[in-house]
């Protein structure tokens, strides 16, 4: 699943293309993807123009001059094509903009969604009403970690994968964040000392700064709008590397299922 990363990517990838375009044409070509698409979509964007693009936690914005913000989900494995050559059966939603470019959102598997919300109201959209604060925000800090995790017994790993508790964390960078910030995902989130809390934090922005950086991870088929493929899978520390060397040159990686979800961590580094 393109994880915040690579949603990331897409966002700064779709930006060139849209940003203070106008859109001459909104064609969604399925009543729905994983739910109903909005029916009065087409209406509400043919003739809008885009004023701006962002991202909260997995989910892309494309904000208009007609008050509207379109907030897409790629799911397990859309993505958004730029100037395809042909409209292909699993593109769901077809763009065309005054300056005679055209966008698809292509999502075979067709877990992801398309919501239209009024702009002014995005924030307190139900998805987004409890969620965390953005971990490349400034408000994500080990200050913020120590009081989430104040008395929690629970394991490190499951609450940093906690939407309520940091926005758009997924397994992949949860798994090299930890092992960055030498903590075992099996430590009770409350005994985790400030100091570390501290590491942690630093650690979930360097990771993601890095994967973006890298254009995301290619897993499966996930690909930036351009067509280019995320390079940040060749610079994972741990994650689908069990049995190698961690980088800390002490232990081996190893792998161990928590929730249904691969845990990849070194317990040589990681305490």
């Amino acid at each position: 699943m393109p994880e915040l990363p690579e949603v990331e990517t897409t966002v700064r990838g779709l930006r060139p293309v849209l940003d203070g375009a106008r859109l001459t044409l909104v064609e969604p070509r399925r009543a729905d993807i994983r739910r109903a698409i909005p029916p009065d979509l087409r209406q509400r964007l043919t003739g809008a123009a885009v004023t701006g693009l962002g991202r909260r936690a997995k989910y892309g914005l494309i904000d208009t001059d007609r008050g509207d913000t379109l907030i897409f989900h790629l799911g397990m494995s859309g993505r958004w094509r730029i100037d395809p050559a042909e409209i292909g059966a699993h593109d769901h939603l077809v763009i065309e903009t005054d300056g005679g470019r055209r966008l698809a959102l292509n999502d075979p598997r067709r877990f992801g969604s398309l919501d239209l919300v009024a702009t002014a109201d995005v924030a307190a959209w139900p998805p987004f009403a409890a969620l965390g604060p953005e971990p490349l925000g400034k408000s994500f800090t080990g200050a913020h970690l120590a009081r989430a995790f104040e008395g929690r017994v629970a394991p490190v790993k499951p609450l940093l994968l906690d939407q309520r508790i940091v926005a758009g964390l997924g397994n992949i960078y949860v798994c090299e964040a930890l092992n960055l910030a030498r903590i075992a995902p099996t430590k009770p989130a409350g005994q985790i000392a400030r100091a570390a809390l501290d590491r942690l934090a630093a650690a979930v922005r360097q990771v993601l700064l890095a994967a973006i950086d890298a254009g995301g991870s290619t897993l499966r088929d996930y690909a930036a709008p351009d067509g280019q493929l995320g390079y940040f899978s060749k610079q994972f520390r741990v994650y689908g590397r069990e049995g190698e060397p961690c980088p800390c040159g002490r232990g081996i990686v190893e792998r161990r299922v928590d929730g249904g979800r691969s845990t990849f961590w070194c317990r040589a580094c990681q305490r």
